[in-house]
């Protein structure tokens, strides 16, 4: 294994916990685990009957906090980094959605608009990581 690399049970442990995280929501909640979905609600209306959100929200990011983000290959600047999240956040708005709102739950309610995005979604990504490859920044 290269260094850097998450070991294999590490990377099926997290998918399971995505989709079980996922299947409570909607089983609890009528809800879909669409990340971006659930930001823009969370910051666009009041909490008051949708502190869930918040939840889900803070779900997410305070295990980084207290367990740290993990390897991490590359580092990258501060503007290079608000540049990639206002890219992200462009992307979600074009696909009506992310990687979790139509890759997780979107596929698996067998949505054909969910299953080309979550194509899209991995074929871009293949081909910035064989850029990435072929034109090393360093």
């Amino acid at each position: 294994m290269s260094a850097g690399a998450i070991p294999l049970w590490q990377s099926l442990a997290g998918g399971a916990l995505i989709g079980a995280a996922a299947a409570a929501l909607i089983l609890l909640n009528g809800e879909v685990a669409g990340v971006s979905g659930i930001l823009d609600r969370a910051l666009h209306r009041s909490f008051g009957e949708q502190r869930w959100r918040l939840a889900f929200l803070l779900g997410l990011v305070l295990p980084a906090v207290f367990a740290g983000p993990g390897p991490i290959g590359w580092q990258a600047s501060a503007p290079s980094l608000a540049v990639t999240g206002l890219l992200v956040g462009f992307g979600t708005r074009l696909g009506s959605g992310c990687t979790s709102g139509h890759g997780v739950c979107g596929v698996a309610n067998l949505s054909l608009r969910s299953l080309v995005a979550t194509l899209t979604f991995i074929s871009t990504a293949m081909l910035a990581v064989a850029f990435r490859h072929a034109w090393p920044l360093q």
